[in-house]
């Protein structure tokens, strides 16, 4: 799915969660994914918006590899204004 890569939103998520992100309703969160036919759109309105069901992200390991996020964004082709609200969000303890 999606145009850009031919990489999954699974292969997207575990990259994070390698890099320290812990996911709240995780299962909800891939659902939503295999459902979207755009699933980075789908991701980055979940990463804004989805704390009404139960998705959110957080610094698992208090001290997340900002390298490494930057490089899964990067490798999914999402844009640097995602990344840098996504790492943010983080901080702020979303």
């Amino acid at each position: 799915m999606g145009s850009l890569s031919n990489e999954s939103f699974d292969q997207f998520l575990d990259s994070l969660k390698q890099a320290g992100v812990e996911i709240s309703n995780e299962s909800e969160l891939r659902e939503r994914l295999a459902e979207a036919q755009r699933w980075r759109f789908a991701f980055a309105t979940l990463a804004a918006n989805g704390r009404p069901l139960g998705i959110s992200f957080h610094d698992a390991t208090s001290g997340v590899n900002e390298a490494d996020i930057h490089r899964a964004f990067a490798r999914f082709q999402f844009p640097e204004s995602l990344q840098n609200s996504f790492a943010v969000s983080l901080r702020a303890g979303h």
